[in-house]
């Protein structure tokens, strides 16, 4: 090969690389978003006392997070009588409710009816009518059976209205008075009735469920029921010895549970705002977020042991305790799970899209595969054309819809689930997964070198 015909090979070279070049900066120049993306990468200089004041403002985002569950649940529960109401109705329909009513209930005619004597007085008023020595002494012997035999028959008669379909509506009749009695008694009220005890105990009044079953039995024609009078008592559902602290309690929930939530998530969203590098910031938000909401829901387990150790049995049956309990943290429990599956789910996100070197070589592998899969398509004549350009060039409109329409739904959905919570992630992803493989970058080897010079 000749002197001239190496020149001329690196001259037609040269000419091919001039020409790539210029189509590169045409590409580039069409694109200028990535110019700025580029420049929005490089972390600004910022003093270590930034990373401090995110540090404080994300751990006390965490630390007011279970409180703020546990205050918005009391507020929304406590204040409100038919949300109060509407949490403890079913148990009207609970077998070991229902027990303990009957018993309660049962105690509380018989201390207000002395069946025994009223039994005496009749076989002794049939007595003065005059009978026979061994009729009399066969009278006496008939008060003991004659007195269980009402006492069952009063049994039989209310457990028979508890278990009937008119029982719940007297259930919720008492709740809901219990409910206004128990404010007042919170509230501090001189005027209040007896919602708490003097020994501290607070439950359901009983008054509204004996007058329900005077009227039953009546109805089945036991005559002794007429002289039940009317009953002022408490089925104990809890005991306190120091009202003072609970009115107290009460008192902070009011102030503090409409608004506390919201002060939560504001520290913790300034926390990542104000961190210098906001990806990092974001996955220890969330780490600590899921870990305080795993703190609460390991508390609410505890808690059912130290209440059982606390309310004695012979105050309140065990399981009648455990199912109370139960019933008053299904919500709390509920939004701990919830936020720990968010949070986790945050964390995942953040941890997959942040700058660490694990994910980005996952993240790599993950664009080579969509690029592989979307040239292998086009070689086949499968292509999106000058839709999948559109949408290439509205990528992070795109990206950003996504995301607000996720967030929407976690928001606005009420009740929240877990289910939910997994299934606008999976869409997401899903709809993340569509527009990578429907968008069509421009490639470079698309653009074909102009001829070299002659």
């Amino acid at each position: 090969m000749t002197s001239d015909q190496i020149d001329a090979d690196l001259h037609e070279r040269l000419t091919q690389l001039e020409t790539e070049n210029r189509a590169l900066r045409t590409q580039l120049d069409g694109y200028p978003s990535v110019v700025e993306d580029a420049r929005a990468s490089i972390p600004r200089s910022r003093g270590s006392g930034w990373t401090v004041l995110a540090a404080v403002l994300i751990v006390l985002g965490c630390l007011l997070a279970p409180v703020a569950v546990i205050s918005g649940w009391a507020k929304s529960t406590l204040t409100d009588t038919d949300a109060f109401v509407a949490t403890y109705a079913p148990l009207a329909h609970n077998a070991g409710v229902q027990s303990f009513v009957v018993d309660q209930a049962a105690a509380a005619i018989n201390q207000n009816i002395n069946v025994e004597q009223l039994t005496s007085d009749v076989i002794d008023g049939i007595k003065a009518l005059g009978t026979r020595p061994r009729a009399s002494v066969a009278l006496d012997t008939l008060k003991g059976p004659a007195t269980q035999g009402i006492e069952t028959l009063v049994r039989n008669g209310i457990t028979d209205f508890v278990a009937s379909d008119a029982f719940a509506d007297t259930w919720d009749r008492a709740l809901r008075l219990s409910h206004t009695q128990l404010l007042a008694t919170l509230s501090n009220d001189p005027q209040a009735l007896v919602a708490a005890q003097s020994d501290g105990t607070i439950g359901v009044q009983l008054g509204p469920i004996i007058d329900d079953v005077k009227a039953a039995l009546l109805a089945r024609g036991l005559s002794v029921a007429a002289r039940i009078p009317a009953v002022d008592r408490t089925i104990p559902i809890a005991q306190a010895t120091q009202i003072s602290t609970i009115q107290a309690g009460y008192r902070s929930v009011i102030a503090l549970g409409g608004w506390l939530p919201w002060v939560a998530l504001i520290f913790l969203a300034a926390g990542v705002l104000v961190a210098r590098r906001r990806g990092v910031a974001l996955v220890w938000a969330a780490v600590g977020l899921a870990l305080s909401m795993l703190v609460l829901a390991i508390g609410l387990t505890i808690g059912r042991a130290v209440l059982l150790t606390a309310v004695p049995p012979a105050l309140v049956p065990g399981d009648v305790t455990t199912l109370l309990y139960d019933t008053a943290t299904t919500a709390m429990k509920d939004t701990a799970v919830i936020g720990l599956v968010l949070a986790v789910a945050i964390a995942v996100v953040g941890w997959f899209a942040g700058p660490f070197q694990t994910p980005r070589k996952l993240r790599g592998f993950y664009t080579d595969g969509i690029a592989s899969a979307r040239n292998n398509a086009e070689r086949r004549g499968v292509t999106t054309g000058g839709f999948g350009d559109w949408v290439y060039q509205q990528r992070r409109v795109l990206h950003l819809i996504l995301a607000l329409a996720a967030s929407a739904a976690i928001i606005l959905l009420r009740p929240l689930s877990v289910s939910d919570i997994l299934w606008t992630l999976t869409i997401a992803v899903l709809g993340l997964l569509i527009m990578s493989l429907v968008e069509r970058p421009q490639r470079v080897d698309a653009v074909q070198p102009a001829p070299a010079a002659a």
